[in-house]
């Protein structure tokens, strides 16, 4: 994948050739992507959508388990889909121009509570929270 680093963390697990198996599997290629870890061993992985529905619950099932072996407490993988609770990447740069707007363009003499309302109204705050 173009967009992924260089050098990334993968589960000792998962073996090199079922990584560039599964690879061609996501969209863009951008597989299972090790962003965080907390000392208690939890960590945060990112994953784009498996193209293939009908292959989409054998491999996550397979990236899982390799991940759940690789956990120090073999803890189950808990899995959220952001793109229903998360804003995709055009409305936080539609929020970040409207806030830029009401900064820039927007004269202050206005009422305080007519600012307030619309830079809630440019939804920022709520994104970046």
């Amino acid at each position: 994948s173009t967009s992924l680093p260089e050098y990334f963390v993968v589960p000792s697990s998962l073996a090199d050739q079922d990584l560039k198996l599964y690879s061609y599997s996501f969209i863009g290629r951008r597989m299972p992507l090790w962003s965080w870890n907390h000392p208690n061993g939890s960590a945060l992985v990112r994953m784009a959508n498996i193209k293939d529905v009908l292959q989409q619950r054998r491999i996550d099932q397979r990236i899982c388990n390799a991940i759940t072996r690789s956990h120090p407490l073999r803890s189950d993988v808990y899995k959220s889909d952001l793109d229903k609770c998360l804003p995709n990447i055009q409305e936080i740069q539609s929020a970040h121009t409207k806030l830029k707007q009401l900064c820039v363009n927007e004269p202050f003499d206005e009422s305080e509570e007519k600012w307030l309302s619309s830079l809630e109204n440019t939804r920022w705050l709520e994104y970046i929270r």
